[in-house]
């Protein structure tokens, strides 16, 4: 009787030890990741250097000078923050130029005509000096010319007008059921003797806002290759009623872009080297290129500023990380992955050890969350966190895809994440003209920041 006391006390003073630890420890990690919020909001520079990225650089097409000026800008805020390295990573990039301005316009009887808000498609090829004009046939997805076949499409111009679906609420999935028209449209028609595409914009809303973005000829040889343009949502709902009425409709576009052969750009990367276990590496990123309509404040100055932050966080509340984080802005997301491709590229060949990577490139929107690309034990772990986000609305954490630049790294054991901001009106935004500063909030993109950084103190800290 006596040994068995001795034995239950020691079992009950071992539940009161490991009881009061977890206490403690998450008391501790609620008050860390109050600092990092507190200090985001009230001392966060992140909207700053946005301001700067969008009002004095612009857009930041791949190769262009405005990309190089970026690279200098994030590469010179970063040594100013003091963390442990900076440097400049090389990556050959493509250089595609949009040229003058895309003209378009609809006729409907000789000299009765209706212009069009047009823009080309990222990659492609000019039309011919005099432009194209010819018939429109509309189509609803790519599925559709093969019903229609060669004898109804050869000489004419493809209209494809499928829209974002309205009724999903993740806006993202609703972009992905259509985007493949925008990407390999052009490909595809050509094989039935089109003689240009254009595209619905992938946008939600009705506007007069064209939205560009990547388009692919695959393997085709430049004189299989027609041109491509997208037509804002308001002129593709207008264009479509009007081949209602009548199908003897012709459009006329001009454009003048031009592929360039590829330059040598960079990304931009700087890290504070862990305490403890410094060969262990955390990754935050986003894409410091964008296209050249507006000036890519969500798309992905967004991401790049606050993954800036995270180690502006960290330093400004005196958290030193016992694994090494690193920021990347990645180069080249946009047309083409090269960024992304060769940080991996370098990463794999140094043999480094990866443990988590986590990318913001949906907005600088109120932060909802995260997806996570993991295994089932390592979620369950993230899981016992998510009540430590409940007090600032962060709450949403499933499994998903997290990243395009992360992707490459993907490999067993590493866990992937995605901030996710609220995204209803991120497509009002996407590829087009209004992408543009102060369609920013200040107070929801340090918040996001926060977020971020809450969610790699508890990465390192803990680890997987």
């Amino acid at each position: 009787m006596k040994n068995n006391y001795k034995v239950n006390s020691k079992l009950a003073l071992f539940f009161v030890i490991a009881f009061t630890y977890v206490g403690l420890s998450q008391h501790t990690d609620q008050e860390q990741i109050k600092k990092i919020y507190d200090t985001a909001l009230t001392e966060g520079s992140g909207y700053g250097w946005l301001n700067y990225l969008s009002n004095q650089i612009g857009g930041r097409l791949s190769g262009s000078i405005q990309a190089q000026q970026a690279v200098d800008y994030t590469k010179a805020q970063l040594d100013s923050l003091g963390v442990d390295k900076v440097w400049l990573q090389p990556v050959m990039v493509p250089k595609w130029v949009r040229g003058t301005p895309e003209f378009a316009y609809f006729e409907t009887s000789p000299g009765t005509t209706t212009n069009i808000a047009i823009c080309a498609l990222g990659g492609s090829v000019a039309t011919p000096s005099t432009g194209v004009k010819a018939k429109v046939i509309e189509v609803e997805g790519i599925e559709q010319l093969a019903e229609l076949g060669k004898e109804e499409i050869k000489g004419k111009i493809v209209f494809f007008n499928k829209p974002m679906d309205a009724t999903q609420i993740d806006t993202f999935s609703a972009y992905s059921n259509c985007v493949d028209q925008r990407y390999a449209g052009a490909k595809e028609a050509s094989k039935y003797g089109a003689l240009g595409v254009i595209v619905r914009s992938m946008n939600l809303r009705l506007d007069d806002y064209p939205h560009t973005g990547s388009m692919s000829y695959g393997d085709q040889t430049v004189s299989e290759r027609i041109p491509a343009a997208a037509i804002s949502t308001n002129a593709a709902e207008l264009l479509s009623t009007s081949l209602k009425l009548d199908s003897e409709i012709n459009f006329y576009f001009k454009q003048n872009c031009k592929q360039f052969n590829d330059v040598e750009s960079y990304n931009v990367i700087g890290e504070i080297r862990g305490t403890t276990k410094p060969e262990e590496v955390i990754v935050v990123g986003g894409h410091l290129d964008s296209w050249d309509l507006g000036d890519g404040s969500h798309d992905d100055g967004a991401g790049c500023v606050q993954s800036m932050e995270v180690l502006n966080l960290f330093k400004k509340t005196g958290y030193k990380p016992k694994r090494t984080v690193r920021v990347v802005l990645f180069m080249n997301e946009e047309n083409g992955l090269r960024g992304g491709n060769k940080y991996a590229e370098v990463a794999n060949a140094k043999n480094e050890k990866h443990i988590f990577a986590l990318e913001s490139d949906s907005g600088g929107f109120t932060p909802r969350g995260f997806t996570f690309e993991s295994s089932d034990k390592d979620f369950q772990k993230v899981l016992e966190w998510k009540s430590l986000f409940e007090p600032y609305l962060v709450h949403y954490f499933v499994k998903g895809f997290s990243g395009a630049d992360i992707g490459p790294l993907k490999k067993e054991g590493l866990v992937l994440a995605g901030l996710r901001p609220d995204s209803q009106r991120y497509f009002d935004h996407h590829h087009a003209e209004n992408d543009t500063f102060e369609h920013v909030n200040k107070r929801e993109l340090q918040l996001g920041a926060a977020s971020m950084a809450s969610l790699i103190y508890l990465v390192d800290k803990y680890g997987f």
